[in-house]
C-alpha cells in the first residue's frame, strides 16, 4: 500500500497583481482520483501549513469537468485542503510518492523550501517517485544531492511551457518563467502541444506539461509503483 504526498501552496495572490491564484484545482483531483481510485493514502503538505486558496480561475466553466465537481463538493477533500501539514511536520520516510500540484502561486513558495527539498531528495533516494505537474514544476528546480547535484540535471522533464504562460498573459507578470528554469537546471526539456496532456517519465522522476496533464501523471506513477511490486 503506497502513501502518496501531495504538495499545494499558501500562496493565494500574486505579489504585484490585483489577482487571486492558490491550487489549480484540476491538478490536484485528477492526480489523487487515481490514486484514491487504488486505496493509497494521501497526506496534503504545504510550506507553512494550513490552508491553501483554490486559484478561482480553476474553477471557471471551461475548467471545470464532473469530476472537478465532485471533489469541489467533497467537504472531506477541501477539508484536507484547509488543514495541510507543514513541510517541517514531514517524515519524507513515510512516503513512496511525492506529487507537487500548480497554480502560479507555486512560483513563490516552492522553489526555495528546503524542507520539501529535502524531502523530495530522500524519497528519490529511497527509491520513491518525485512527480510534479505544469507549475509544480518549480519545486524541482532546486532539489539537490548530498553532492551538490541538481535532480532534475541531465532528466527529461517537462512543465508549464513558455508558449502557454505567454498565452494566458502572464509572461511578464510572473518572477520567470518555468520551461527557462528547468532548462537553467541542465535539465532535457520536453513539451507537447499548448493545453493537451502530455507527461514525461524518467526513471523515477514523472512530469505533467499543464492542467490536462494531472491524470496522466498519476497514471505513469502507478505504473512505477505496480513495477516494484
Amino acid at each position: 500500500m503506497a502513501n502518496i504526498l501531495v504538495v499545494v501552496t499558501n500562496v493565494s495572490k500574486y505579489p504585484d497583481l490585483e489577482r487571486a491564484t492558490g491550487l489549480w484545482l484540476g491538478e490536484a483531483v485528477h492526480f489523487v482520483d487515481e490514486m484514491d481510485k487504488k486505496g493509497y493514502k494521501i497526506d496534503y503538505v504545504s510550506p507553512k501549513g494550513g490552508y491553501t486558496s483554490i486559484d478561482p480561475h480553476s474553477l471557471e466553466k471551461d475548467q471545470m469537468t464532473g469530476l472537478d465537481w465532485k471533489y469541489y463538493q467533497n467537504n472531506d477533500f477541501l477539508n484536507k485542503l484547509g488543514t495541510t501539514l507543514a513541510a517541517d511536520e514531514i517524515n519524507p520516510e513515510d512516503y513512496d510518492v511525492i506529487y507537487f500540484t500548480g497554480g502560479h502561486g507555486v512560483m513563490w513558495d516552492f522553489p526555495d523550501n528546503e524542507k520539501l527539498q529535502k524531502v523530495a531528495m530522500k524519497i528519490y533516494e529511497n527509491g520513491g517517485i518525485v512527480s510534479a505537474v505544469c507549475h509544480g514544476a518549480v519545486g524541482l528546480i532546486n532539489i539537490k544531492n548530498d553532492a551538490g547535484e541538481y535532480l532534475i540535471s541531465n532528466k527529461k522533464v517537462t512543465g508549464f511551457a513558455n508558449s502557454e504562460e505567454i498565452a494566458v498573459g502572464l509572461d511578464k507578470v510572473v518572477p520567470y518563467l518555468t520551461e527557462d528554469k528547468l532548462v537553467k537546471r541542465g535539465a532535457n526539456y520536453v513539451k507537447g502541444d499548448d493545453w493537451a496532456s502530455f507527461t514525461v517519465v524518467d526513471g523515477h522522476i514523472v512530469t505533467g506539461q499543464n492542467p490536462a496533464s494531472g491524470g496522466e501523471v498519476a497514471k505513469e506513477v502507478i505504473n512505477i509503483l505496480n513495477s516494484k511490486l
